[in-house]
């Protein structure tokens, strides 16, 4: 992750064969990825111009313009697509980028250090919060129950673990 850009989707691979891909989109609205095109690599070296052609069974049929065969295509698998930090819309105080929170500090409610965020995931049921500290791997429920606060400005999380009576 850079400062300056979000990772918003990935490539998937080929979708048929005349060059179109298949898109995971991370934006909350899926289709709303193409409206930041052109995205770049992670490394920022290459640029995609897409244009999303259809919906497919959990992603996007897409276009991206250079690419006009299924072996071109294939090429770009796992391929992740990055947009500029500026062109994402501003979000309400209690919603946050994930690419915000990875790395940020995790205390307990008595100010206790848990580690850092390493990731977060989203099974369908909501967001879950991967805490690492040491050896120990912490999977909490993001709600604000269980992560009363998230300060981006002091670069830390607050947390409430379910079942942490002490």
């Amino acid at each position: 992750m850079t400062e300056d850009r979000i990772c918003v989707g990935a490539i998937a691979g080929a979708f048929g064969v005349h060059g179109e891909v298949r898109l995971k989109s991370f934006c909350s609205d899926p289709a709303d990825i193409a409206t930041y095109s052109p995205l770049t690599s992670e490394d920022g070296t290459r640029r995609f111009e897409v244009s999303l052609t259809r919906e497919v069974t959990g992603a996007l049929g897409a276009r991206i313009k250079g690419i006009a065969t299924k072996e071109d295509a294939d090429a770009l698998r796992g391929v992740t697509l990055w947009a500029p930090r500026s062109a994402l819309p501003a979000l309400p105080d209690d919603e946050f980028y994930h690419a915000d929170l990875i790395g940020l500090e995790v205390v307990d409610t008595g100010g206790k250090s848990l580690g850092r965020v390493r990731a977060l995931y989203d099974h369908g049921a909501g967001d879950i919060i991967e805490v690492v500290g040491g050896t120990q791997v912490l999977m909490l429920p993001f709600t604000r129950a269980v992560v009363p606060t998230v300060d981006l400005a002091a670069r830390r999380i607050v947390v409430d673990p379910p079942g942490d009576d002490e």
